[in-house]
């Protein structure tokens, strides 16, 4: 971990406070009305950062949780909060990250670096996708082509306003939650849309 890794750690909880303060990044959209997806998210592939790829209907019966992600952002130490939300939720929850260098430059490490920070600090075992554009552009990843138009998943337009921006796929295939950042991964909000419909 650099030094300036070590510090975000230390600024975090502060940060996260501040955010939610001045009312910053803290947004929540809901699918009320239930729209099923106009293209199944069940036909796409992750390549993840390993070389391999994992295709989405693996998690048929599971809810799935995406997320982008950065090394050097102040809300890094979420990385903690989704491994511990990954383990509370096992058998019902699938948490997928995305690495991104589409804010501020905060990842710019290989798939290499970034798995190692991941796992040396956070003991990370869910899957990491191969760093990718998650913002919308030419070059935007195809889930979050799907995550971030209506025309696809039925209801949802909303881009990842930062690092650690989280959608919420339910069991059958439905995007129904969009988290903003400074959403913790086990807030009240993000556990109750886990369990809803248990």
């Amino acid at each position: 971990m650099t030094l300036k890794q070590r510090l975000l750690q230390i600024v975090y909880p502060l940060w996260i406070l501040l955010t939610k303060i001045m009312g910053r990044n803290t947004k929540v959209f809901t699918n009320s009305k239930n729209v099923p997806p106009a293209e199944s998210i069940y036909s796409l592939q992750v390549p993840l950062n390993n070389g391999s790829s994992l295709p989405l209907e693996a998690y048929k019966g599971k809810k799935i949780m995406l997320v982008n992600t950065a090394s050097n952002c102040g809300y890094t130490n979420q990385y903690d909060e989704l491994q511990k939300l990954y383990q509370k939720f096992n058998n019902q929850l699938a948490i997928i990250a995305f690495p991104a260098n589409d804010f501020k430059e905060q990842e710019k490490g290989s798939d290499t670096d970034i798995a190692r920070f991941c796992k040396i600090n956070f003991g990370v075992t869910f899957p990491l996708a191969k760093k990718s554009v998650v913002v919308k552009s030419n070059d935007q990843n195809s889930i979050y082509k799907w995550l971030t138009s209506k025309a696809k998943n039925g209801w949802n337009e909303k881009a990842p306003s930062w690092n650690f921006s989280k959608y919420l796929i339910n069991e059958q295939g439905v995007l129904t939650h969009y988290f903003d950042p400074s959403v913790l991964p086990l807030s009240n909000e993000v556990v109750s849309a886990i369990n809803s419909g248990r």
